[in-house]
C-alpha cells in the first residue's frame, strides 16, 4: 500500500489544523493506521493509532484530548486532526499502515513521506 500525507503548515500555537493521508494500492480497510511525528533531533514517536474499522482508537498521552484520528475507508482516507497546537508539536508528521495492533515504529509495515506541521509561539 503507497501512503501519502498532507495537510500540514505553519500555525500558530492554539491553532487547528487536519492532516490527511490517502492510501492507494491494496485494501485500506485491511489496516489498522497510525500517525506518528519526528521532531528534530528526536526519534520518531507514535502519535495516534486507529483500527481497521475505526472502532478503536489510541493516543499517545502528550495529544490526548488534543488530537482526533478518523479514517473513511470509502475514501481510503485516515485523518488526524490537531487543536490547541504548542511549539513542542512541531514536527514531521507520518502516516503507516500495519496489519497487527503494534503501534511502535517497528510494527508498521508501510509509511508515507511526511508532511511538516511547525507551530509558532
Amino acid at each position: 500500500v503507497q501512503l501519502q500525507a498532507s495537510g500540514g503548515g505553519l500555525v500558530q500555537a492554539g491553532g487547528s489544523l487536519r492532516l490527511s493521508c490517502a492510501a492507494s494500492g491494496r485494501t485500506f480497510s485491511g489496516y489498522a493506521m497510525g500517525w506518528f511525528r519526528q521532531a528534530p533531533g528526536k526519534e520518531r514517536e507514535f502519535v495516534a493509532g486507529i483500527s481497521w474499522s475505526g472502532g478503536r482508537t489510541v493516543y499517545a498521552d502528550s495529544v490526548k484530548g488534543r488530537f482526533t484520528i478518523s479514517r473513511d475507508n470509502a475514501k481510503n482516507t485516515v485523518y488526524l486532526q490537531i487543536s490547541s497546537l504548542k511549539p513542542e508539536d512541531t514536527a514531521v508528521y507520518y502516516c503507516a499502515a500495519t496489519y497487527g495492533s503494534d503501534w511502535s515504529t517497528d510494527g508498521m509495515n508501510y509509511w508515507g513521506k511526511g508532511t511538516l506541521v511547525t507551530v509558532s509561539s
